[in-house]
């Protein structure tokens, strides 16, 4: 297994960059032009989940690490909802609501699976190595 060693490596941080790029392409559309709280909110929340997994992975800790994940599953969950609340007021078709769905569910199975493996892990992250192993 490689060691990532810069945050654009992580498949986490990837896939949560492709769903930001879909939801600001999803909100540019003309359903979303006079809904500018939902379009604020929606755009918030995708950029809450990637830059969350950015600010856990930059803190160079596991524990700090798996606290910032939980914090963009919990963003991941309010995307969705957001989601759900578009398609209920017809500003989202059923397709691309399936769409979306699919991709949070799959970076949420990934952001769960990751904080499983940072819990049970010895490695407590490159912030607490000593001089000598960087």
């Amino acid at each position: 297994m490689a060691t990532v060693t810069k945050i654009e490596d992580l498949l986490i941080w990837q896939e949560a960059r492709v769903l930001v790029k879909g939801i600001f392409v999803l909100t540019n559309q003309e359903g979303f032009s006079k809904e500018f709280a939902l379009k604020d909110q929606i755009k918030r929340s995708a950029i809450s989940v990637m830059s969350n997994i950015a600010e856990g992975f930059g803190r160079g800790g596991n524990k700090e690490f798996v606290q910032f994940l939980y914090i963009s599953s919990g963003s991941l969950s309010e995307l969705k909802t957001q989601l759900y609340i578009s398609f209920d007021f017809n500003l989202l078709s059923q397709e691309d609501l399936n769409k979306f769905l699919v991709n949070t569910f799959k970076l949420e199975n990934m952001i769960k699976a990751l904080i499983k493996k940072m819990k049970e892990s010895e490695y407590t992250g490159t912030k607490y190595k000593t001089v000598s192993e960087l």
